[in-house]
């Protein structure tokens, strides 16, 4: 069960390309999406998760204070997932789209 509203959920172009060339890449994206809806901050690094985790209680709590921010390793590519402060909107996409 997810621990918060992703909102929206979409990609940029490049992740939208990639994801129609490559099935797995699409299945892997899903993947990597549901880790992120369960607090699983994948390659994030240890500041990150400690933000997300603190953004996560205070939600709790009836506040947002912070987005969202996921890193993955798929198969040596990296994609990023970020879901808005206000929960509105999660994006997938390249670090270099970011």
């Amino acid at each position: 069960m997810a621990l918060f509203r992703t909102g929206q959920i979409v990609t940029t172009d490049g992740i939208a390309r990639a994801m129609v060339l490559d099935h797995r890449f699409l299945d892997a994206v899903r993947r990597c999406l549901e880790r992120h809806c369960l607090g699983d901050w994948g390659d994030a690094c240890e500041e990150t998760r400690r933000q997300n985790d603190e953004a996560l209680e205070a939600e709790r709590n009836g506040k947002l204070i912070d987005s969202l921010f996921s890193v993955y390793d798929i198969g040596g590519t990296e994609i990023f997932i970020i879901t808005e402060i206000d929960r509105s909107v999660t994006t997938i996409l390249f670090p270099d789209e970011y």
